[in-house]
């Protein structure tokens, strides 16, 4: 954890720091290819809508203690009395079966109540069946709808009057629309049912990740004043600079978030069976996880590609560019005449052959032939102008003059 914390202060420091901004484009193949992914996904597959949203009947079957094999023997007696429909045979905890099955007329919905009841030896009062319309999840789609432009257009609202600039809230849309569409891609693939809760969680997603976006966007916008007043950095390298240094705060708000849903995930596919606790799970889990990366990797880095092509962005660029450039040129001509200036003022050096011997670093002379001549002393002579005698001796040395009678 110490080596983690250190980590976090280099990079907040700037000792280390990942070219983030700079590989912008590698980070948007990067998405490319999920959003590509969530696509195939979507119109290959499909979303796996529950019976809340394509209407059917729904019939529990509670206190099963033969359990072996429940798929295959509920789906055969479905198959009996309503033939030629989709159904699907889930376990719920330890003892109860969940059949869903297309819509039914009561008198088939009570004949299947009986036969499941005999099947799974329970009482026929602990076989229920609900009977639930299509128009109920049409309602909750449009409302769900409805509910995710409202939220966007505030989004971007908000953004835009906060950080005085419409592309950092277009910025903010993108890596939402990215999340989204990536969460319900995964669904797709998957065959996650889509219920209600799952509903829930993608707007909750939503949520978390603008909230992740905006954190970074403020300390890019404290970096980048900040740059644009010195002109020390260029408006890329003050955003990258920002992300480093929030990539770790990023991490660990993600991880404290995730561990929670993690543990709700796995105990509900585990232990509790399909419900709302697992649907509204799966949907926080892959929301935030590429909410963290959405937000990190794709909504800094788009955000300075849209203003890079500012005519101020660029003037304050090629400022520091050219100043950096004058910088390194005056340091490399320091490098090139410093050893001559230390050649020509070293006293040393005489012409003769001489060597640099010793312990504890002192220089001694070593000649050829002759002892080496010693060196006279520094002239304390003034130049130019001779001065008076009585400059030279000073008024203590002046002679006293006699008092006159």
């Amino acid at each position: 954890m110490s080596r983690f914390s250190q980590f976090g202060n280099d990079l907040y420091s700037g000792r280390r720091s990942f070219n983030i901004v700079g590989r912008r484009r590698f980070w948007y193949a990067v998405s490319a290819v999920l959003v590509v992914v969530s696509l195939l996904g979507l119109f290959g597959r499909g979303l796996n809508f529950g019976i809340e949203f394509s209407g059917g009947t729904e019939l529990r079957v509670l206190g099963v203690s033969q359990i072996d094999g429940y798929e295959q023997r509920a789906g055969d007696l479905v198959d009996e009395n309503v033939p030629d429909r989709t159904t699907t045979v889930t376990l719920i905890g330890d003892d109860t079966v969940r059949v869903q099955t297309g819509e039914m007329e009561a008198g088939q919905a009570e004949d299947l109540r009986a036969d499941l009841a005999q099947e799974f030896s329970v009482p026929v009062e602990s076989v229920t069946s609900s009977l639930v319309g299509p128009s109920w999840g049409e309602s909750v789609t449009q409302r769900a709808l409805i509910a995710l432009v409202i939220f966007l257009l505030l989004v971007t609202v908000v953004l835009t009057l906060y950080f005085r600039t419409w592309k950092m809230a277009a910025a903010a849309l993108v890596a939402l629309i990215h999340d989204v569409l990536f969460t319900v891609g995964v669904y797709a693939l998957l065959g996650i049912e889509v219920s209600p809760a799952s509903v829930i969680g993608f707007l909750t997603i939503l949520g978390y990740s603008i909230y992740d976006t905006i954190v970074v966007f403020d300390k890019v916008r404290e970096n980048t004043e900040q740059a644009l007043d010195t002109h020390r950095a260029t408006y890329g390298e003050a955003a990258n600079q920002a992300v480093n240094q929030t990539f770790v705060r990023s991490i660990n708000t993600s991880v404290v978030a995730l561990l929670p849903v993690l543990v709700i995930l796995v105990i509900g596919v585990t232990l509790i069976g399909p419900g709302t606790l697992v649907d509204l799970a799966w949907a926080l889990f892959i929301g935030i996880a590429v909410g963290t990366f959405s937000s990190i990797f794709i909504a800094t880095p788009l955000l300075v590609h849209l203003r890079e092509g500012e005519p101020a962005i660029r003037k304050h660029d090629a400022t520091v560019l050219k100043r950096r450039a004058r910088g390194e040129a005056r340091a490399g001509r320091r490098a090139v005449d410093q050893p001559e200036d230390e050649v020509a003022h070293d006293p040393s050096v005489a012409g003769g052959d001489v060597e640099d011997v010793g312990d504890a670093g002192q220089r001694e002379t070593a000649t050829v032939g002759t002892p080496a001549p010693a060196r006279p002393a520094p002239s304390t002579a003034p130049q130019g102008r001779p001065l008076h005698p009585y400059a030279q001796r000073g008024p203590r040395n002046q002679p006293r003059r006699k008092p006159r009678g």
